[in-house]
């Protein structure tokens, strides 16, 4: 058996990994890069691998990064089987035609206003693509053995988002254990990852392999960064994912709200996918957190703005109030034109409420910027900064060193470092070195692990 890296291989995004046995072909992941130019630039490239011998795609997660990539599939004539889980099925209905939709309007805005070298911008896909590729898209439970050729598979809980799944693969008398993105012991909206079984090869996430959540009440940071905006008279923006941090930041307002620990201003929802995708969230109460009652909560307290115009409306309102709006590392969506409008104003801050992969606008704002280029133009960034780390969905390494102490893994097991940037990657390595008995390497891109 072969495993092919193809992305996820020192950086968070791109996640695809090919599995060959025998005759058989699985891709594990099918996600689109973000981030730095140079890693977007691989995503108009030819996958090293023929479409047609292709014989399934499974996913982890609805996550872009995950998923995104499945239209361009599609586009180059893919039509097997994509296999995940119901709720990521219904997530992916939801983000990919956004996905489609988003570069359309990109490409439109571009070529309107001269800002390509290309005569006419093209999308990488668009959303009758994304909508069209849905049709492969087959659903199956946690814990459902199935088949592909000469591999079995079957997914298990993750944490991390709704439906989020590690892979466990069998084949030629090995089991390899996919383990997507790994959500922490105590998150705010999602259940504990379920421990592993026994694998003789595990490629393991480490977003967060260099650093440590911060032992803080987020509760209260984020009373305090609400009520100080507040009191200056301004509006907070949050750039959110859709999927997990739109639905927990809700919860999140509407419950300090309720308590008496912020004001009641008004908080909008800015954002048509995190709308949807709060609907599905209520679809699914066994997999999550939330009461029926609190997701009722949130849907009262909480603003939708659907249409453009009533997202354009917002900014005629002059006292101080709420916009959480897409996307969560600023790399698009409404949040760009409320920055646009916001950020060169000290009375308002910006929220980040979520890891910000490297060349991203957020990752630029995270590290001091003054300004940040957005349609074109560069805009000055007075706006107050805020972080609240908190909220990640992924756990840290100490989480993740737990579900492994906790998972039925073997002394000595080989572990493919995958999904983290260089610097993650290998403070993981040696913490797990240090504290294990695993023998652990960081996966290269295009690299070939024979097993």
């Amino acid at each position: 058996m072969n495993i092919v890296f193809l992305g996820g291989t020192e950086t968070v995004t791109g996640s695809k990994f090919l599995v060959e046995s025998g005759d058989t072909k699985v891709l594990i992941d099918c996600g689109l890069f973000q981030g730095y130019k140079w890693l977007r630039k691989r995503n108009w490239q030819t996958l090293p691998l023929d479409i047609d011998t292709l014989d399934a795609v499974v996913l982890t997660h609805a996550h872009l990064d995950h998923s995104g990539y499945v239209p361009r599939l599609y586009q180059q004539g893919y039509r097997g089987p994509v296999y995940t889980h119901r709720a990521t099925r219904d997530l992916c209905s939801i983000l990919l035609p956004d996905s489609g939709h988003i570069q359309e309007e990109d490409a439109r805005f571009l070529a309107r206003h001269k800002l390509s070298k290309h005569e006419k911008p093209e999308p990488l896909y668009d959303r009758q693509t994304a909508e069209r590729c849905m049709e492969l898209f087959e659903p199956v439970r946690f814990g459902e053995v199935f088949n592909v050729g000469d591999i079995r598979l079957r997914l298990q809980p993750a944490g991390h988002i709704l439906g989020a799944a590690s892979i466990i693969l069998e084949a030629e008398g090995k089991r390899v254990g996919f383990s997507g993105d790994v959500g922490r012991h105590n998150d705010v909206l999602m259940y504990p990852p379920q421990p592993l079984p026994e694998l003789d090869l595990l490629l393991l996430e480490c977003t967060y392999g260099d650093r440590r959540h911060a032992d803080t009440d987020i509760w209260e940071q984020l009373a305090q960064i609400v009520t100080q905006t507040v009191s200056r008279g301004g509006v907070l923006m949050v750039p959110s994912f859709a999927v997990g941090r739109a639905q927990a930041m809700q919860h999140l307002l509407a419950k300090l709200m309720d308590d008496g620990r912020i004001p009641k201003v008004p908080i909008f929802l800015d954002s048509p996918m995190a709308i949807d995708v709060s609907g599905i969230y209520h679809q699914y109460a066994d997999q999550h957190r939330l009461t029926d009652k609190d997701c009722e909560r949130m849907m009262q307290v909480v603003k939708y703005t659907h249409s453009v115009d009533e997202s354009k409306a917002l900014a005629d309102i002059s006292y101080p109030h709420i916009i959480i709006a897409g996307s969560g590392m600023i790399t698009g969506g409404r949040i760009l034109h409320h920055m646009k409008r916001l950020m060169p104003h000290h009375r308002n801050t910006l929220l980040l409420t979520g890891y910000q992969a490297g060349g991203t606008r957020g990752a630029h704002l995270r590290a001091g910027a003054d300004s940040v280029k957005i349609h074109g133009a560069y805009i000055p960034c007075k706006a107050q900064l805020a972080v609240l780390d908190g909220l990640s969905g992924h756990g840290d390494y100490e989480d993740i060193s737990q579900w492994l102490k906790a998972s039925a893994l073997k002394p000595g097991m080989p572990i493919q470092l995958v999904h983290g940037e260089p610097d993650a990657a290998d403070a993981m390595r040696m913490h797990l070195q240090e504290h294990s008995g695993f023998q652990v390497d960081v996966a290269e891109y295009r690299s070939i692990l024979k097993i």
